[in-house]
């Protein structure tokens, strides 16, 4: 079992996380486009540590009453460990908090662990976007998770 903690990303994990950005992702964020995600009032950035070093992050913007993902990943050693889990909890309890009406993602069709976890956590298949990756070109699907909200009147 791993310690983890789960953290607001800040300044000092940016190197690490844009490290993560190229080991995961054909077309990664830069570290310019990550530090300025510190200073975004949408934007909600958290690092999975282990022993202070970043393993993972999520990032997820809030804008009125709905809330993205942009990217979710996680250190190729540190998978199924429930690493992913746990940052994908973070962000559907940050936007719960934030009275928010859903959180949706996009994830490559072929990527079925992160379906799995998707769909465990209550994510429901909403639809597709057409040749959304690039380096494979592949189809994306849209998963969303709704939240019950009391409708006043």
């Amino acid at each position: 079992m791993i310690n983890l903690i789960l953290a607001e990303m800040q300044q000092e994990h940016l190197e690490q996380v844009a490290a993560l950005e190229k080991a995961c992702f054909s077309q990664p964020w830069s570290y310019q486009s990550l530090e300025e995600e510190l200073t975004n009032d949408t934007a909600h950035f958290f690092v999975a540590l282990v022993d202070e070093k970043v393993v993972g992050y999520i990032g997820v913007f809030v804008v009125c009453e709905s809330c993205f993902i942009s990217n979710i990943a996680v250190f190729h050693e540190y998978r199924r460990q429930g690493v992913g889990k746990a940052l994908l909890k973070m962000a559907i309890l940050t936007a719960d908090a934030m009275g928010t009406d859903f959180i949706s993602l996009e994830v490559r069709m072929t990527n079925y662990p992160a379906i799995l976890l998707y769909r465990q956590l209550g994510f429901e298949e909403m639809g597709r976007r057409k040749n959304f990756y690039r380096n494979p070109t592949e189809d994306a699907l849209i998963m969303t998770k709704l939240f019950a909200r009391k409708v006043e009147g």
